[in-house]
């Protein structure tokens, strides 16, 4: 396993140099190839990177998986008639090169997967991230040179770079419980975005080129002409109910639900399926045991008899589908013992508490000889989830003006109910000076939620906005993001159909009202699946993954809780008032019912920061 690092200087020893200081056996560029560049390998991290290997004059290392290899094909073959092909059995990361060379951006587009690549270009380096960030490139200069690798800690390792840590990242992470955008953790590292090409210059330029983001494609009298609806279309037509017939966007979902299936099964071994018995990991296991010529293994959580949870679900749904099904359970003492070990496989930190027991059912997965697992992980952000709820209802009853009244990026900050309202009590007096002049946290949120009017980023309806907003920030950077790093750690590729790229584009070609009928959450996902599953799970509310995290911060992570946020290191760092640690841990003060939450955060983010030594 490995994962990929390229650098681009003023000359072809320099751009060595660094490649050894960050860690990696490589080599430069073939003879008038980009001078002044090398690319290579990290070895010893989990990853799928490959390379180098050079393709109509450029050469390139890449993390790539490809789900429509012929697609990408048959467009070369008609792009350039004359043109050698590729070679069958050519790797997906040199086809996703050729497609480069010979079709640019457009060729990029057209591929649908998981892939990072960076390629030598000229005299520059191109950075190449997938359109919803199923894997991730982060990138810095220093020196007169960039660094790009798919490993936050090779950038870490940089000696030139020298980096330290990022306080608005902090401030950001406290207030999503992710990083929702390019900031790192690390001065001096940005994190490509998905759906870009970045072209690095020698000069030192940086040229961002998107290639694709979500469009709101809608009949018109779904939104109106040109207008900006709120939370439940308010366009003079859009309350007829026979406005939009619905059959042809369920049918429509239903195929290209079956074909995001279809292309991510494996080959030749049984499927994997993580299922939690909600509506999203059911229809995948449902379309999966329809699909494969090979059985299906589904995989539960359970955190103990005792608590709440979804296994009733689950269970029904995998003797439905006739998986075989089974159940982990994730004690309190594991969570404890390998919490450190999930937080450093990470390259940013996210609050999640579901980190070690997904890490577990990676384990579970590889253990059974599985080299794919399938996840449902996509529903809410791409077809509206209950989260979308508070701002619905903000936007119905907002008083622009009032004394009370929040722009909608406020507000949506608000909703998420982690640590942004916290922090003047959270932060130290110097942490808060600090950032007094440091760009608001609201800039992540703002150019889906309050697009301007010549913003690419507009689009009409509240709920695409907020469903846009949730794509771009946690989709990318929360969730596919720990997925990819938690299963490639135990040598799984995590794959998740609902996050397919046709899938999302029809999503917002589909009427809001199909998306949000009446109190029906996702309604129009329900019913592209309704024939697979019992109604039981269809028309279920969803109520999460219910985890036990109060029981974990007083039981067994009470000593390590107390160790970490009040030890000597977090201390020195200055970053948090030991009073309002302590009235958090003693489960005093003001942030009930979500204390545990709330504490859970301050936690992964200390654990996260001592294993890359900040």
């Amino acid at each position: 396993m490995a994962r990929l690092v390229a650098c681009l200087a003023g000359t072809t020893d320099t751009a060595q140099a660094h490649l050894s200081t960050l860690g990696a056996t490589g080599r430069p560029a073939p003879g008038g190839v980009a001078p002044g560049a090398a690319v290579g390998l990290v070895g010893g991290e989990p990853g799928r990177a490959e390379g180098p290997f050079t393709v109509h004059g450029l050469t390139a290392v890449g993390e790539v998986t490809l789900h429509n290899r012929p697609v990408l094909l048959a467009a070369l073959a008609a792009a350039r008639p004359g043109t050698p092909p590729p070679r069958t059995d050519c790797s997906d990361a040199e086809l996703l090169l050729h497609c480069w060379a010979l079709l640019g951006a457009s060729g990029i587009a057209l591929a649908e997967g998981m892939f990072v690549l960076a390629v030598l270009d000229g005299t520059d380096l191109v950075l190449i991230r997938d359109h919803v960030g199923g894997r991730t490139v982060f990138y810095a200069r220093a020196a007169g040179a960039w660094a790009a690798s798919t490993s936050l800690r090779a950038l870490r390792r940089w000696p030139s770079l020298g980096t330290a840590m990022d306080l608005a990242a902090v401030r950001s992470f406290l207030t999503f419980a992710y990083l929702p955008g390019a900031e790192t953790l690390l001065t001096g590292v940005r994190e490509v975005l998905p759906g870009r090409v970045l072209r690095l210059g020698r000069d030192g330029s940086a040229e961002e080129h998107v290639y694709w983001e979500p469009r709101e494609q809608l009949p018109e009298r779904a939104t109106g002409p040109g207008q900006d609806h709120g939370p439940y279309d308010h366009g003079p037509h859009d309350h007829d109910p026979h406005d939009h017939d619905p059959s042809s966007y369920v049918l429509g979902l239903r195929a290209l639900l079956e074909r995001a299936t279809s292309v991510r099964l494996p080959e030749a071994e049984p499927a994997a399926v993580l299922l939690s018995g909600g509506i999203d990991s059911s229809l995948v296991t449902a379309l999966a045991a329809e699909l494969h010529t090979h059985p299906v293994h589904t995989y539960s959580i359970s955190f103990g008899d005792d608590l709440p949870n979804e296994l009733g679900y689950s269970g029904l749904v995998a003797a439905h589908c006739h998986t075989r099904h089974r159940v982990l359970t994730v004690s309190g003492e594991a969570v404890a013992a390998r919490l450190a070990e999930a937080a450093a496989l990470l390259d940013s930190p996210v609050g999640d508490p579901l980190t070690v027991p997904n890490l577990m059912l990676a384990e579970a997965v590889a253990a059974d000889g599985a080299s794919v697992v399938l996840n449902g992980e996509g529903g809410d952000p791409v077809f509206g989830g209950p989260k979308n709820l508070p701002m619905l209802v903000q936007e119905m009853h907002r008083t622009p003006g009032a004394p009370w009244d929040e722009d909608r990026a406020t507000a949506y900050l608000r909703s998420y109910r982690k640590c942004w309202t916290d922090l003047p009590q959270l932060l130290t007096a110097p942490a808060l000076e600090a950032l007094r002049d440091a760009p608001r946290p609201q800039r992540f949120v703002e150019p889906y939620l309050m697009p301007g009017p010549d913003s690419p980023h507009r689009m009409g309806h509240l709920l695409n906005q907020l469903l846009h907003c949730n794509l771009r920030t946690k989709g990318a950077h929360h969730i596919l993001t720990k997925v990819e790093r938690l299963t490639t750690s135990q040598g799984v590729e995590g794959r998740a159909p609902l996050f397919d790229r046709a899938v999302v584009d029809h999503a917002f070609a589909t009427p809001p009202t199909l998306k949000l009928r009446g109190t029906a959450e996702k309604w129009v996902l329900k019913e592209a699946v309704r024939d697979l599953l019992p109604a039981t799970v269809v028309d279920r509310p969803k109520s999460g993954m219910r985890v036990p995290v109060q029981q974990w911060l007083t039981g067994p992570l009470r000593e390590l809780g107390h160790e970490l946020l009040l030890g000597r290191q977090a201390r020195e760092r200055g970053l948090f008032r030991p009073e309002t640690i302590r009235t958090w841990l003693k489960g005093e003060g003001t942030l009930l019912p979500r204390q545990g939450g709330k504490l859970w955060l301050v936690l992964t983010l200390e654990l996260w920061l001592r294993s890359y030594d900040l």
